[in-house]
């Protein structure tokens, strides 16, 4: 920190956050946490290590890697993956990325040709999801592989996940086209053959069953508007809030069962996720500063988690929930990002289109060695997150504090759509994709310009995947607000993408717009209305939305003659994971920005 703060204009300010900062300060993120007596496992990636994920033991305080040297455990069933490694008595089966069998050490024991996911062991069996490629679209399937031999537990609906095992039943959710789990799914139980459906239908989705010690099956329902944990019809909370979240991945956690009884859960209200106990008939929250709370687990008296706060990064914790003794379990230096440039954000709520709120979470700039001339205002970054069936929260983001630290707002849109909010919120996207969240993030960015807070002539957007629909859109449709737009691995057409992408988004659209409106909404067909320059970033192997998305919008930006950068990354697929890439991406995005308000 010099002595006397430096005079710059907003944007132009000098940071000590580099590029590569936000792959090496944020890169090593974990979750899929689990416990396996003693000992504690998770699954790391890693970008300085071209992009792998390593499975990570936690024993006696030492830490230590449990794949083999350069190898790295991820699945691509749903082509988002999870559920990539179980353990038993300290024995690891995962899911190899280069070949998507399932290993032991350096040994398969599964057979070739197919991917697997959501792996649970039970006994001399693993019970797993299977996902062939065939024609005209992938056929999923539950599985028990013994020996390397694949048996079949249950076939003939296109999606299965979370099979859970006790006593020789099976608990699994099933749903089809043209649903997503999060609109819709059913919890069934496969005992000596038969089938018996227990919750869930076209309008209830259902996430985590679990069987508890007591034997009976819990899992959460969002059939009151809110996810909540149950036991049979039994509600074991009733909170306007989710016990629960979209299952874009397999093996996600949002409660787990203490030895005395008591059962903790993690519940997302306004974007902040909270940890509680369930006992006697109450639910105790915990107090913790954490504001993001993931893949939650117990050893039987404490509780095991992935935890995050403005301040920190993410890191595995472990909970005395009676003494609240909180420890680190997993490897973490000292953070790159000095504290004292850390931008800490602030939940804001707005009117948008319809007389209805809509909410983000807002970054102020913030360095102490620089002021900004008197009566400047600074530009802002408005970042759509994607899914577009997700959202974001307040935990410290390496790349929002690059921009922070040298003079930009920023500001993340939980628009109309996104979870966390209840149900109801969630649906409002339904035929609305292109119109409520583009109309929410150009309300959000109005909305801190006329309150003063940015310069409402310098501002842009950016986004990745459905985010990245939404960034393109909103420089078709509202080409008066923003002056720039980063477009990553974003949606441009939409019949195309139909066509192309992966059978678990194939029939997405069919909720989100009307197929009789998809050319009137997608931004290549409107590509002339747009004014502003745009930079567009593309993994080279991405499944999910296709180069040739990023292609044709890029060709017809520069026939219009709008000047459109375009980076494609070899080796990347759906987000990118390679640290050099992750570097390289933030500054040219940056950079871009600068060129554009003078910076």
């Amino acid at each position: 920190m010099t002595d006397q703060p430096l005079s710059a204009p907003y944007g132009a300010w000098p940071s000590p956050i580099a590029g590569d900062v936000i792959a090496r300060d944020a890169g090593w993120t974990q979750s899929l946490v689990m416990v396996d007596g003693e000992a504690v496992y998770w699954s790391e990636s890693r970008p300085l290590e071209d992009g792998r994920d390593v499975i990570v033991r936690w024993r006696d305080g030492g830490l230590e890697d449990v794949i083999p040297e350069g190898w790295s455990a991820r699945t691509r069933v749903h082509e988002y993956g999870g559920g990539a490694y179980a353990v038993r008595d300290g024995v690891v089966y995962f899911c190899r990325d280069s070949d998507q069998r399932v290993y032991v050490g350096s040994n398969p024991v599964a057979p070739e040709g197919a991917r697997y996911a959501d792996l649970q062991i039970d006994g001399d069996r693993i019970v797993c999801v299977r996902e062939r490629e065939t024609s005209p679209e992938h056929t999923n399937d539950l599985v028990e592989i013994v020996d390397g031999e694949v048996r079949v537990l249950a076939s003939g609906r296109d999606f299965y996940s979370s099979p859970r095992v006790h006593e020789g039943k099976v608990a699994f959710l099933a749903w089809d086209h043209p649903r997503m789990p999060w609109e819709g799914c059913e919890l069934h139980v496969l005992e000596d053959g038969e089938l018996t459906l227990i919750a869930g239908g076209v309008d209830e989705a259902i996430v985590q069953p679990a069987w508890g010690p007591d034997g009976e099956l819990y899992y959460c329902s969002d059939r009151t508007d809110w996810w909540n944990l149950y036991r049979g019809d039994q509600a074991i909370t009733a909170l306007e809030a989710e016990v629960g979240g979209p299952l874009w991945e397999f093996g996600e956690s949002y409660y787990a069962f203490l030895d005395d009884g008591r059962i903790a859960v993690v519940y997302s209200s306004g974007g902040i996720d909270h940890l509680a106990l369930v006992e006697n008939g109450e639910v105790r929250d915990l107090e913790l500063e954490l504001t993001r709370i993931v893949d939650l687990k117990s050893d039987g008296s404490r509780l095991l988690f992935v935890g995050a706060k403005p301040t920190q990064t993410s890191r595995v914790l472990r909970l005395d929930p009676d003494t609240g003794e909180l420890e680190t379990l997993s490897s973490v230096t000292r953070s790159l990002i000095p504290e004292a440039y850390v931008s800490v954000p602030r939940s804001v709520s707005f009117p948008t289109t319809g007389g209805r709120t809509a909410h983000a979470v807002f970054y102020p700039p913030l360095n102490p060695d620089v002021v900004a001339p008197e009566g400047e205002l600074p530009p802002l970054v408005v970042r759509v997150h994607g899914g577009p069936t997700a959202h974001v929260g307040s935990t410290l983001r390496p790349s929002i504090q690059f921009l922070t630290s040298r003079g930009f707002a920023v500001v993340d849109v939980n628009y109309g759509g996104s979870t966390g909010y209840g149900r109801e919120y969630r649906e409002r996207l339904r035929g609305t994709w292109g119109v409520v969240d583009v109309d929410d993030c150009v309300n959000c960015a109005r909305f801190l310009a006329e309150t003063g807070e940015v310069d409402g002539a310098r501002m842009a957007i950016t986004g990745g995947s459905a985010g990245g629909w939404t960034v393109l859109a909103a420089l078709c449709f509202h080409p008066e607000v923003f002056a720039a737009g980063a477009d990553y691995f974003g949606v441009a057409e939409l019949a195309g993408m139909a066509a192309d992408t992966h059978k678990f988004e194939s029939r997405y659209l069919d909720y989100l717009i009307p197929r009789e409106l998809w050319d009137e909404r997608s931004p290549l067909h409107h590509a002339d209305k747009i004014r502003a320059p745009v930079i567009v970033l593309q993994g080279a192997e991405d499944a999910v939305v296709p180069p040739s998305q990023s292609e044709q919008i890029v060709a017809a930006l520069r026939e219009n003659g709008i000047r459109c950068e375009y980076l494609l990354f070899a080796g990347e697929q759906h987000g990118f994971r390679k640290a050099e890439n992750i570097t390289r991406a933030a500054e040219a995005e940056l950079e871009f920005y600068r060129s554009i308000f003078d910076r």
